[in-house]
């Protein structure tokens, strides 16, 4: 022990402990051995550390980059060359080599022709020569990028080197401008399909901007041999329709922008000879021909879920798919010619009709359209369990039905139900139309939308002798208290035996795919006048409900 107090060790370390005014311990340790510099690994002349990690990192790595970067990687080395074929998922798309300024120029000639009277500030020929031939530049120079990045995949690195075929390809996304040089596209598309065994295909074309073309398959369709295809999910846009009846393996199929020069005929064929079919998608489509109707006759069709969306049919009439089970009916009128769909539970029907034109400048705006009863849709869907309806127009359009009120209930295994964007310049009562003809509702939210045009008719309503015993929520979102929403409540409390009713000013229903949604509300702080007003004029003349109600007000 040292005169400090201290106990040192012998050997090549030694440990002090120090005894400090403040009663701390420290220890200090030294190693006589460790004074030399920490070796650090070089890597040998020529090599890369990278190159040293096992194949499935790497491709963990590629698997998080873009497809344009990672077939790039394939001139690092033989190695990388081979590893980028390894990957189950690529994502060919001309967005993505598309420059910031290029969408600077795409706003600007969209704001342009937005504002009144701007294009007077410019010669139509000098936006024709600035604006579009800058936007096709760069449409066209990425197209270049984009079929030089898929050569590159299909032919080799670039060095010469040509690596073996992917061992499988489960996804590709394919995404292109219309140049006249997508030979490049047609011959990826049938690799992946004959060679590679893709499963999951999506090949969307894009018209140069201002410009109306259409991509079109080689006669013989997206490949060589569709019957031996792995190909179960497959999305074209804007393209002639290839043939696609020798699928087999085909379940899902969506279409989208498809032309005017698509016949009804085609449409009805995807029915008929796609058995397999399961899910169809119709998405932004037209069709041409003296009559612009679309007639589904199909009783052997396997399909399970229909959506038509934005479609520019006439109509679509459904006679037979007897597997139907879910169908949205998005801004296209679908009407049922029979009862031939005994497995459909979920409908989603957007519709709207009517418009105000004016038939001359200087006189005023006058309403065209037609009326509709509820009958004219849900008559051949008794077994329908869960509907979402939006009803939209300058004017209501749905009336009241004048057949007998003795009559069974069109919708008698009703129990879901939501009413969204409802005009408020309707009779926002008109959903007890709905009520009366669904005996076991259990679920309703109304969704009303505020809108400009004046408060059209009312509906004169009878006396019901309606009982609802199955229903156990009803809100109400957008309400403003007004008389008719006032007289819909009071109704729907009068018939029922419900416990809770919201009534909720700010709040509007947020979708959880086409069939099933949440009512999201805001919180709005109401006063105690405005809450005892409402109580006391919703509670008015109210005798059927024995049960006090609590009105949670929001």
């Amino acid at each position: 022990m040292g005169a400090d107090g201290s106990t040192e060790s012998q050997g090549t370390g030694h440990i002090n402990f120090i005894d400090d005014s403040s009663c701390r311990w420290r220890l200090m340790a030294r190693s006589r051995t460790d004074r030399s510099p920490r070796r650090r690994l070089k890597p040998a002349r020529g090599h890369d550390l990278t190159s040293t990690l096992p194949d499935d990192l790497l491709l963990h790595v590629l698997r998080r980059l873009d497809t344009r970067t990672a077939v790039g990687t394939a001139v690092l080395s033989r190695r990388w060359a081979r590893l980028r074929r390894e990957l189950p998922d690529l994502d060919f798309r001309v967005s993505n080599m598309l420059p910031p300024r290029y969408h600077r120029w795409v706003l600007l000639h969209r704001d342009i022709e937005k504002r009144k009277g701007s294009h007077c500030l410019y010669r139509r020929d000098a936006m024709q020569l600035e604006f579009v031939t800058n936007i096709r530049r760069y449409e066209r120079r990425a197209m270049r990028a984009l079929t030089s990045s898929v050569d590159r995949f299909m032919d080799g690195d670039g060095s010469g080197v040509r690596g073996p075929r992917p061992q499988s390809v489960s996804r590709l996304r394919l995404e292109f401008f219309l140049t006249g040089n997508t030979g490049s596209m047609n011959k990826l598309i049938a690799r992946s399909i004959d060679d590679w065994g893709v499963s999951d295909l999506e090949a969307v074309a894009k018209p140069i901007h201002y410009e109306r073309s259409l991509h079109t398959f080689p006669s013989h369709g997206l490949c060589q041999d569709p019957r031996a295809s792995c190909l179960r999910s497959l999305k074209l846009g804007c393209c002639v329709l290839p043939p696609l009846h020798e699928f087999s393996a085909l379940t899902m199929l969506v279409l989208q922008d498809l032309p005017r020069s698509t016949t009804a005929a085609a449409y009805e064929g995807i029915f008929t000879s796609c058995r397999q079919l399961q899910v169809l998608h119709l998405k932004s489509c037209a069709c041409s021909g003296n009559s612009d109707l679309v007639v589904v006759d199909a009783p052997g069709s396997g399909i399970k879920e229909l959506v038509v969306d934005k479609c520019a049919f006439s109509q679509m009439w459904l006679r037979a798919l007897p597997n139907l089970e879910s169908l949205a009916s998005l801004d296209t009128t679908v009407l049922f010619e029979s009862e031939s769909f005994p497995c459909l539970r979920r409908w989603n029907i957007s519709q709207s009709i009517g418009a105000m034109i004016r038939s001359a400048e200087g006189l005023p705006l006058f309403y065209t359209g037609t009326s509709h009863e509820l009958g004219w849709f849900l008559g051949c869907t008794p077994d329908i369990t869960n509907l979402v309806v939006r009803f939209t127009g300058p004017l209501r359009w749905i009336m009241p039905s004048g057949s007998s009120s003795l009559l069974p209930p069109m919708l008698p295994k009703l129990r879901k139900l939501l009413v969204a964007d409802e005009p408020s310049s309707w009779d926002v009562s008109w959903p007890r139309l709905l009520l009366e003809t669904a005996p076991s509702l259990e679920i309703l939210h109304i969704h009303i939308a505020p809108c400009k045009e004046k408060p059209g008719d009312k509906i004169p309503w009878r006396r019901t002798r309606l009982r609802h015993h199955c229903l156990k929520e009803f809100v109400v979102a957008g309400f403003e208290g007004t008389e008719r929403q006032i007289c819909l409540v009071r109704f729907v409390i009068g018939v029922s035996r419900l416990r809770h009713v919201g009534l909720f000013k700010k709040g509007q229903p947020r979708n959880k795919g086409h069939w099933d949604w949440e009512m999201v509300t805001e919180h709005h702080s109401w006063t105690d006048e405005e809450k005892d007003a409402t109580l006391e004029q919703i509670m008015d003349g109210v005798s059927f409900s024995k049960h006090p109600v609590k009105l949670i007000l929001g």
